[in-house]
């Protein structure tokens, strides 16, 4: 299958190149021959007016090219100090003195407001935090040219705009950017020009002046899209989920949650905002059975749920869409029919007898994939194997298909193209109408206005605030993400 197809592509000296396209269109790949990570077959590299053959991403760097990919390429078991001076031994660069390395986190933090805490480790850190590390690492090595992929997601509004300014500042002093992102917000605020890419192709290059959203996502999945989605007025239902004076420690053993409380009614989106490494990821965790409280109730229909365990938890109608799909919410080696049916193949639809009902179970999976639009080979195909945005349809299809009454929702759309994410809140939205309680969690801030009931904001461990969602100020709400009032 062909990734690129006779793909053209420019940086120029001192501008901010937006690279769109959906999930498979061929961008990461693109990126990694400029990084030297994948040979092309066809076609060449001018650096600088020259013929340019990146064979590693050592050589790559050498030259100037930087890249922070969507998947980070850190060692878990290390700090964020020992990750960057492996980058920088890596790229040839022989910084041994941990004090100037550290030094140099801390001041690069401080420039770009990317908060790390440059003694824990890696595995530690919640999925936003190791992005910070993978943006500083980067920037540590000094490059000329810097691919960022989804550089912003971690960031709330105000923290986005300093970013923004910063690159824009990078670019004036003869710097070049790729800057890759699904939002389209982003891409029409900080780019100078933009290309989309479609099946493997360029479909469109421009400057950024002489298009609009509603263009570039046409472009981008070859059809018209909606970009807020319709969500209904609904009565108040009941009181489903609550959550009563929460504690609970994070894997440093420091208390994430500081005494939490929130509810969530029948037919309800609550959406908590928060920048990554305020207790979200311990919140979702905890009422999901996944990690113990210190102290405080979680309430199910009523029922005292905090000692029960993921299983008796699913048992009584919770379900949950975690924040790394990858590691946590699939078996990427296993099958998609054999994901599809993890959480309910003890069900008497299944099983005949002490064996599986292979028949039943595929006329289950074959369904589930067509009502949900999983673009696979096969039933039998490996996870691994399909874009993220396919894999997270995937995992909402096994989700809802047990007709929960609360959906635990974590950066549901993260990393996701504009069409993926477009049916992804779909989805949410539907559940809603059918009644179930969804507490999304989510660091995009434009995701959790739009599809928000109410909305509460997590920081430092507390909800320090809780709006409705149709009076709520994007101000306001980015002003207590980041510890205001």
């Amino acid at each position: 299958m062909v990734a690129n197809d006779h793909v053209d592509f420019d940086l120029r000296e001192g501008e901010i190149h937006g690279l769109l396209g959906e999930n498979g269109a061929g961008k990461t790949t693109l990126m990694k021959i400029l990084y030297g990570l994948y040979q092309p077959d066809e076609g060449y590299i001018l650096l600088r007016g020259k013929r340019f053959t990146s064979n590693s991403p050592k050589e790559a760097i050498r030259n100037g090219i930087g890249f922070v990919q969507q998947h980070f390429s850190l060692v878990p078991s290390f700090d964020a100090v020992e990750n960057v001076m492996i980058g920088l031994k890596s790229a040839g660069l022989f910084s041994q003195n941990v004090e100037e390395v550290r030094s140099k986190i801390a001041e690069l933090s401080e420039k770009y407001g990317l908060k790390v805490d440059s003694q824990t480790k890696i595995w530690q850190l919640s999925v936003g935090e190791q992005q910070r590390v993978e943006i500083i690492k980067a920037l540590c090595m000094g490059t000329r040219a810097l691919i960022l992929d989804e550089p912003t997601s971690v960031l709330t509004p105000q923290e986005t705009v300093k970013l923004f300014e910063t690159l824009r500042l990078m670019v004036k002093q003869g710097f070049s950017i790729v800057f890759i992102t699904h939002k389209l917000e982003e891409v029409m605020s900080v780019a100078d020009r933009i290309t989309v890419l479609r099946a493997g192709k360029v479909v469109f290059t421009c400057n950024k002046d002489e298009t609009n959203k509603a263009e570039l996502a046409r472009m981008m999945v070859g059809r018209e899209v909606i970009f807020r989605p319709e969500r209904e007025e609904l009565g108040k239902g009941k009181v489903i989920l609550e959550v009563k004076d929460l504690h609970a420690l994070n894997d440093k053993g420091l208390e994430a949650l500081r005494g939490v409380s929130l509810y969530v009614r029948q037919g309800e989106i609550l959406g908590i905002a928060g920048v990554a490494g305020n207790g979200q990821s311990e919140l979702a965790e905890v009422i999901t059975g996944l990690r113990k409280a210190s102290g405080g109730k979680v309430f199910l229909k009523g029922q005292d749920i905090t000692g029960c365990s993921p299983r008796e938890r699913i048992d009584l109608g919770l379900a949950h869409i975690p924040e790394d799909r990858v590691n946590i919410g699939l078996v990427t080696s296993m099958s998609v029919l054999e994901n599809l049916i993890l959480k309910n193949y003890r069900s008497s639809d299944f099983n005949r007898g002490l064996f599986i009902d292979r028949q039943a179970v595929e006329h289950f999976c074959d369904r589930l994939i067509s009502s949900f639009n999983i673009m696979t080979p096969a039933r039998d195909t490996p996870v691994k194997l399909l874009s993220g945005g396919n894999q997270q349809r995937l995992l909402l299809a096994r989700e809802i298909s047990a007709s929960p009454e609360v959906l635990v929702a974590v950066h549901p759309t993260s990393g996701l193209d504009v069409g993926a994410t477009e049916y992804i809140q779909r989805m949410l939205l539907e559940q809603r109408r059918r009644g179930v309680a969804i507490l999304l969690i989510s660091e995009d801030l434009d995701e959790i206005m739009a599809l928000s009931d109410r909305i509460a904001v997590m920081y430092q461990g507390k909800i320090v605030g809780t709006v409705e969602a149709k009076a709520a100020q994007r101000e306001e709400v980015g002003l207590m993400m980041a510890g205001g009032k």
